[in-house]
């Protein structure tokens, strides 16, 4: 066995784009020796072109599961197509060593006018399988597939749905020695996105080789022991999952998890209050280590108080993604004597602790209140934080998506049996 099973090597696309070129009447390409072949062999101007992928270098090792991960059009795809053979790369080379089973899109390697039967055999024969290995797996395809009733069917009636849950199975069960996988499992119903996600963990487990391309970082971080991160055609950064996940996030929208204003003159506020500084934080650490839905949480308000004798107190709501309300506290609310406390003018120091199991995952934003006289909003402060909650628990067991509600507790169940007849 090689002691690679991928290998790329300055592997770049180039693909044309852009406005098509200016055509030429035939009188004005015919007024020229050789004009006609000049204007049709003419190469795409730099403004014409876009690079795909653009001098990416990487290794795989046999049984590794690597995650390839970036935005919408960062060259995942296209680097997916490159190492199973669909297009050629514009530059550099890619040695492959073993079978490829690819599931690129709907439809990738499958004939529309032949039965889901033929296109088993099909995909198995371009693998270099022989029909005895092909037929061994048969029963265990369709049953995967779940598309037993319309196996003679001609796969060009098939839903997305079915298209895409034979596709995978024919990918998965027929042994290559490397699987080649998608977003396109993102078509399928939760049920099958599960048992998919269950199946590549069986096929790393058996040794053998995935790629994994999808949005889903919960689902990379738990599949994948190393990742691969394009950005704009580029390789950006490789290396262990939960490393590389966690620099892709934190590019993946605009952090604010520590604010500080150090000039009060300057500062966010009014005549009355200015604020100096806010920050979200682990209770144990910094406001740049990786926040998950285990960890607990301080939110912290620093302000100057301006006036004498004021009785205020501070209000944080936190929302999430759809701008649902997760929760409000109020720092008045354990303690009622808070807000009729007299303070001086000066620098206050307020910090809300936040339990772990409480938020959901996703992006979360915090709305900042200051009050006075027991509830009238003195000063309010939009989006002063701007902090992620990663799901990598694995607490919903296999399934790796997001789940529903603005918060997702860890709460106590008991079971207990109440009887032993029917």
């Amino acid at each position: 066995m090689s002691e690679l099973a991928i290998q790329a090597e300055g592997l770049s696309k180039r693909y044309r784009i852009g406005k098509a070129p200016r055509r030429r009447s035939l009188r004005a390409r015919l007024s020229s020796p050789f004009g006609y072949l000049i204007g049709s062999l003419q190469p795409p101007s730099e403004e014409e072109t876009l690079w795909a992928l653009r001098d990416v270098s990487f290794e795989v090792k046999p049984g590794e599961v690597v995650g390839i991960i970036g935005r919408n059009g960062a060259g995942k795809s296209t680097l997916l197509r490159i190492l199973s053979r669909i297009t050629d790369p514009t530059r550099g080379r890619a040695v492959i060593h073993g079978r490829v089973g690819s599931l690129l899109e709907v439809g990738t390697g499958f004939h529309p006018e032949l039965t889901g039967r033929e296109n088993i055999y099909l995909n198995g024969a371009i693998l270099g399988m022989r029909r005895s290995e092909i037929d061994r797996k048969f029963d265990e395809i369709v049953a995967f597939a779940e598309t037993a009733r319309f196996l003679d069917t001609p796969v060009k009636r098939y839903s997305s749905g079915m298209y895409v849950r034979l596709a995978f199975a024919v990918a998965a069960h027929l042994e290559p020695e490397i699987l080649v996988v998608d977003e396109v499992l993102a078509v399928g119903d939760l049920a099958f996105q599960k048992k998919c996600l269950g199946k590549m963990g069986d096929v790393a487990k058996a040794g053998r080789t995935v790629l994994f391309v999808s949005h889903n970082m919960v689902a990379i971080q738990n599949l994948c022991e190393r990742v691969i991160w394009l950005h704009n055609g580029e390789l950006k950064e490789q290396g262990p999952a939960a490393e590389v996940i966690s620099h892709y996030l934190s590019t993946a929208y605009i952090a604010r998890t520590e604010q500080v204003w150090p000039d009060v003159a300057a500062a966010p506020g009014n005549d009355r209050v200015r604020l100096h500084r806010v920050c979200v934080r682990p209770e144990t650490g910094t406001p740049s280590d990786l926040i998950t839905m285990e960890t607990p949480l301080r939110v912290e308000v620093e302000f100057w108080n301006l006036v004498p004798n004021a009785h205020l107190h501070l209000a944080l709501h936190v929302y999430n993604e759809q701008q649902v309300v997760a929760f409000t506290s109020a720092s008045n609310e354990a303690d009622p004597s808070v807000s009729e406390r007299a303070l001086a003018p000066g620098l206050i120091r307020s910090v809300c602790h936040i339990p772990g199991n409480l938020l959901n995952a996703g992006v979360h934003n915090v709305l900042l209140l200051i009050l006075r006289d027991g509830g009238k909003i003195l000063y309010r402060y939009e989006d002063a934080l701007v902090f992620e909650v990663l799901d990598l628990g694995r607490r919903s067991g296999t399934w790796y998506g997001r789940e529903p509600g603005a918060v997702h507790p860890l709460l106590h169940w008991e079971t207990e049996v109440l009887g032993n007849g029917a």
